[in-house]
């Protein structure tokens, strides 16, 4: 198992910008006037509308469109020069943790078709938090230093589990950790002392250690608890014991 990985996510706006002004001396023919003369009359000219819609107002957010997104819904306000970020451990799919995937993810269809595949598979050990962007090289390197310590470990994860996340807003159906959550808790303590560190909210008091496999957008629990995690799991075991 590799160190636990920084992840910086698109910005949620580019880093305040500090305006510096330069004072020059008056050169013959640099228009500037002399004291006691008055300035010549000066006269602006409209800018086109075309020419203003190219540069939107900077004093405006980035419009949020979950569309784009997945139907992902932003969990924290944007703030320019704000980054979310999360640190987890990430899990390279093999061939037959993917033949699982074929096999479990039509049968959770069925009682939630809306859910997709993760695009990338991990084992979260922090919550999202939000860096201001002066605070990431610091972060990182204090980071590095807590997590070097640590030495290769394996783990399982096997139980079948349903979670959304804090606002209700996505549903995951994930592999809970059975064996290697000590270590687990023993990594979460030292990411967690970097995040009180920074004044940043720490992980969860119990936290299940998981995968996700598959996700969708809403609280789909009602669907996916009950009938659908225990056809899951019986499928899960019954794919270990053939193999």
């Amino acid at each position: 198992m590799n160190a636990a990985p920084l992840v910086g996510y698109s910005s949620s706006g580019s880093e305040d910008e500090a305006e510096a002004v330069a004072a020059g001396r008056s050169k013959p023919g640099s228009g500037l006037h002399r004291c006691g003369q008055n300035p010549l009359p000066s006269q602006r000219f409209p800018v086109p509308d075309s020419v203003l819609n190219m540069f939107p107002s900077t004093e405006e957010g980035p419009e949020d469109d979950s569309a784009r997104h997945g139907g992902r819904i932003r969990t924290f306000p944007h703030e320019r020069g704000n980054w979310a970020t999360h640190i987890y451990i990430p899990y390279e799919a093999n061939e037959e943790f993917q033949d699982l995937l074929d096999v479990l993810l039509p049968r959770a269809q069925m009682f939630a078709p809306r859910l997709v595949q993760m695009e990338e598979f991990h084992l979260s050990l922090s919550q999202s938090v939000v860096l201001r962007h002066h605070w990431i090289l610091p972060f990182v390197q204090v980071l590095k230093d807590r997590m070097a310590s640590f030495q290769r470990f394996f783990f399982t994860a096997n139980r079948v589990k349903i979670y959304t996340n804090q606002e209700k807003t996505r549903t995951f159906i994930g592999l809970e950790v059975s064996s290697g959550h000590a270590q687990f808790l023993d990594m979460v303590s030292e990411v967690d002392r970097v995040m009180k560190e920074f004044d940043l909210t720490t992980f969860y008091q119990d936290p299940s250690f998981h995968v996700s496999l598959a996700w969708c957008v809403g609280d789909a629990r009602l669907q996916l608890e009950g009938q659908c995690q225990q056809e899951l799991q019986c499928h899960h075991t019954n794919l270990l014991a053939s193999g």
